[in-house]
């Protein structure tokens, strides 16, 4: 499968799926290894028997946009981010929502920072990914995920295998949902929304959304997005931290 066809082929697509080929254009590769793992499943020869399967058969769409999913993270990823929620967030009771929260990393390390410094906290982690959010349930990790966590944080929250002590999963859960559909009521003091909506999401469904996230956060609440993305209706605080404008 060449590259180039590849790119025409996701042109073609992502825009009936409300992605755009924009936010893939770095992470293409691990998306075409995967359609072409599919294409061989159904026993196709290539992305344009594809293009027609896709066209007769519109229940291979969800299959395709599961294909599109990019999960990238680790603990304590993008270091700045949390240095400023540790200075700035002040509810007495932190209500905490991880949008896209792959196996839990992020929820997990806002759990980690708001126990240390004595916080009281609930926390919900969401994802469309059942095996993503299974994992999130165990809470163990392998060490390059642990790897840019403060040594005194991953000391005090990890046991030496790697899975997260049970203090700190306490007030941590889990729920199996798409942001483009649903999403939990609120309010809440922090949404954290990096790197998926305003990345990969078609403009008119970023604009959806964004306005969707404001009205579930409280007075004074945060919305977190990635460290280049732009939040629209949002006023930037600081590289990924934004408010309603």
């Amino acid at each position: 499968m060449r590259d180039e066809d590849f790119v025409a082929f996701l042109q073609w697509a992502m825009p009936q799926m409300g992605l755009r080929w924009a936010g893939f254009r770095k992470v293409r590769g691990q998306v075409r290894k995967r359609v072409a793992r599919r294409i061989a499943e159904l026993s196709l020869t290539g992305l344009e028997e594809y293009r027609d399967w896709l066209k007769t058969h519109p229940e291979e769409w969800s299959v395709l946009d599961a294909a599109c999913r990019i999960s990238i993270t680790r603990f304590y990823r993008d270091r700045a981010i949390w240095q400023f929620l540790e200075s700035h967030l002040r509810a007495p009771e932190v209500r905490g929502w991880s949008a896209g929260c792959a196996a839990g990393e992020e929820p997990y390390t806002l759990a980690i920072l708001l126990r240390l410094a004595g916080r009281r906290y609930s926390i919900l982690g969401t994802d469309t990914d059942a095996h993503q959010i299974e994992r999130a349930w165990k809470a163990c990790y392998p060490a390059g995920s642990l790897r840019d966590l403060p040594p005194a944080w991953r000391e005090a929250a990890f046991e030496p295998k790697g899975c997260l002590r049970a203090e700190f999963r306490a007030g941590v859960r889990f729920l199996l949902q798409d942001i483009r559909r649903e999403m939990p009521e609120g309010p809440f003091d922090l949404i954290l929304c990096r790197n998926l909506v305003f990345t990969y999401f078609a403009e008119d469904i970023q604009l959806e959304i964004a306005s969707r996230l404001a009205s579930r956060l409280a007075p004074g609440g945060f919305l977190v997005a990635g460290m280049h993305e732009t939040a629209p209706g949002f006023k930037r605080l600081a590289p990924g931290i934004f408010q309603p404008a």
